[in-house]
């Protein structure tokens, strides 16, 4: 949806002198899209999503580049190692000739360390909000500090990658506890199964912020972006993720699971989308990068 351009525009990062923004547009009360005009009348199109990531201004006229991944950014690389192997764990996790074959202790620790991969991402990709630049061209924030930690409550993005980080930090909690072998029905509800919708709740959240970030209203309408692929995928991945922790509540009559096919189904479903969108993202840096 578009906005009014004058307020808007003080959502934007710091404009070089004699530009100007010419329309905004987002979600709500966020700015995530914007065409720039220039000193001397040339129009670019700003967006969050590729200012965050140092992917440059589009000019008006694009032009189709080839991905070459040697070209990607170290963080790129990172974020995707680190979401990936995540992936792979839960994915293998729920993966029935994997855990029919080893002990529960070694299938509930599978989870465990995925979920120790996935905060380890969030937080990559959080700290990638807070550091970038504070200039639409490019220029680096000043304080060590505040990129480390910080408060962007205009930013669409922030709360993305803020709430994303929650939520994985609910799945640390829910697949630690899955590992202890003690625990009463009771406890399982608290430490296990609560922590597992808590953090599919933010998942989808943060997946549905991401995507209306680069997704031009509210049916799908992609622009041709690694970026909206990437987005696509974490938000099937967060339904799938949501139908498993809906699955695995607990009966009340007998203490089992509600639907153990769905849990498994959902969280290999899930974890394969997550897997494809971590394999864009180094595609995403290379090929989506303004010349």
């Amino acid at each position: 949806m578009s906005v009014d351009t004058a307020t808007a525009a003080s959502a934007l990062p710091e404009l070089p002198p004699g530009w100007r923004a010419v329309s905004v547009s987002g979600p709500g009360p966020f700015v995530t899209r914007a065409q720039l005009e220039g000193p001397g009348g040339e129009r670019v199109e700003w967006t969050s999503r590729r200012h965050r990531k140092g992917l440059g201004l589009l000019a008006a006229r694009r032009e189709q580049r080839r991905a070459i991944l040697a070209h990607a950014s170290p963080a790129s690389w990172a974020m995707a190692a680190f979401f990936g192997v995540g992936s792979l764990c839960f994915a293998v996790g729920s993966f029935p000739p994997y855990f029919q074959n080893v002990s529960v202790a070694v299938a509930a620790w599978t989870f465990f360390v995925g979920s120790v991969f996935f905060t380890t991402a969030g937080y990559l990709q959080f700290h990638e909000v807070l550091r970038a630049p504070a200039t639409v061209t490019g220029t680096a924030r000043a304080g060590h500090l505040r990129t480390l930690i910080g408060w962007r409550p205009r930013s669409i993005d922030w709360w993305a990658t803020a709430v994303q980080l929650v939520g994985t930090v609910f799945f640390n909690v829910s697949t630690f506890a899955a590992t202890r072998a003690e625990l009463t029905l009771g406890q399982t509800r608290r430490l296990v199964w609560a922590p597992d919708v808590f953090g599919s709740i933010c998942f989808l959240v943060a997946s549905w912020l991401s995507y209306a970030e680069v997704n031009r209203g509210i049916l799908p309408r992609g622009d041709g972006s690694t970026g909206w692929r990437i987005a696509a995928l974490n938000l099937v991945g967060s339904i799938a993720f949501g139908a498993s922790a809906v699955a695995a509540r607990l009966l009340p009559t007998t203490g089992e699971v509600a639907n153990i096919t769905v849990v498994n189904l959902g969280t290999f479903v899930g974890a394969l989308c997550f897997l494809a969108g971590a394999a864009l993202l180094p595609v995403e840096s290379s090929r989506d990068r303004a010349a």
